[in-house]
């Protein structure tokens, strides 16, 4: 595992430097802006807080015999407040997904991403533990890898929020508010088959469980993303 900051201009997007003879490039890809705001930026526990504190306010003025006008009044702060608030938030989101590159090659996983700071991330198939997805009802979803404990020196903080959720002491880079993300694990899927070949000895052989709705580990996701088609 190896980690590049991409000051220089990469020769290909998302890729720190070209791709060795051998080497195949299999899927790239990056996060829905909209998915992310909602689900991984949380705009919508947000929009919900903004919205009872709103009502909260009105009803507190109305009760204390405020009329509709001084009601309506006391409103618009808490709302204009609330809209900025998500504002910002799905701007970052479109921000992050905007400057993310997810790759999966024929011999590795490379996560490109960072707004101000650009970075990426070389996760070598022999330095995966394991992978599983959580699956949403709309068919999207995350990826999250498993590391090797001698391999995992990332940090949670540096990789959020490509990284699975609250796993802190041992973070799990992740590919998020994937919309297509039964296809990618299949390709993953045939792409670990391929370089780990049936009988060998290889840590993928047991992919780890995450939570998922419903739980899904990893080596289903072939199956399903042949279904899908």
């Amino acid at each position: 595992m190896s980690t590049h900051d991409d000051f220089e201009v990469e020769p290909a997007p998302g890729l720190p430097a070209r791709l060795p003879e051998g080497e195949t490039l299999l899927w790239q890809g990056a996060p829905d802006w909209r998915r992310l705001a909602w689900r991984s930026f949380h705009t919508r526990y947000i929009v919900a807080y903004f919205a009872v504190l709103a009502g909260w306010t009105g009803f507190s003025t109305w009760w204390v015999g405020g009329g509709m006008p001084m009601v309506m009044r006391s409103v618009v702060p808490v709302s204009v407040a609330g809209i900025v608030a998500v504002a910002l938030l799905v701007l970052f989101a479109w921000l992050v997904a905007r400057s993310t590159v997810y790759t999966i090659t024929s011999k590795r996983v490379l996560m490109r991403f960072g707004v101000a700071l650009p970075m990426t991330f070389n996760l070598p198939f022999s330095c995966l533990e394991g992978a599983a997805i959580r699956r949403f009802a709309d068919g999207s979803g995350d990826l999250s890898l498993t590391m090797e404990d001698e391999s995992n020196r990332l940090n949670a903080l540096v990789l959020w929020p490509h990284a699975r959720p609250w796993q802190l002491r041992k973070p799990q880079p992740s590919f998020r508010a994937l919309p297509d993300l039964d296809r990618v694990a299949g390709i993953l899927t045939e792409a670990l088959k391929a370089h780990h070949p049936a009988g060998a000895a290889t840590p993928i052989a047991a992919p780890v469980r995450v939570v998922t709705r419903p739980e899904t580990p990893l080596a289903e996701a072939s199956h399903l993303a042949s279904a899908a088609r």
